[in-house]
């Protein structure tokens, strides 16, 4: 599975530290930033079943984040 997220992450240092936190909780969650993309798209795949995305966005949204779930 996966999910693509349009975030307000700007920079490098900010998407390592959102990254490494998600690391964090999800070991086998490959995750990653295209903070090239004019959306700042935070991407996150999980070949092993669901994406717990409740706690994804409790997460973003603590760390100040702003974020939308991009549809399929």
């Amino acid at each position: 599975m996966i999910e693509v997220f349009k975030t307000n992450v700007k920079n490098k240092k900010d998407a390592n530290r959102i990254i490494s936190i998600l690391n964090s909780m999800f070991e086998k969650y490959s995750i990653n930033f295209d903070l090239e993309d004019c959306d700042k798209i935070l991407r996150i795949e999980n070949n092993y079943g669901v994406i717990d995305i409740s706690i994804i966005c409790e997460l973003l949204k603590n760390e100040g984040v702003f974020f939308e779930v991009l549809p399929d």
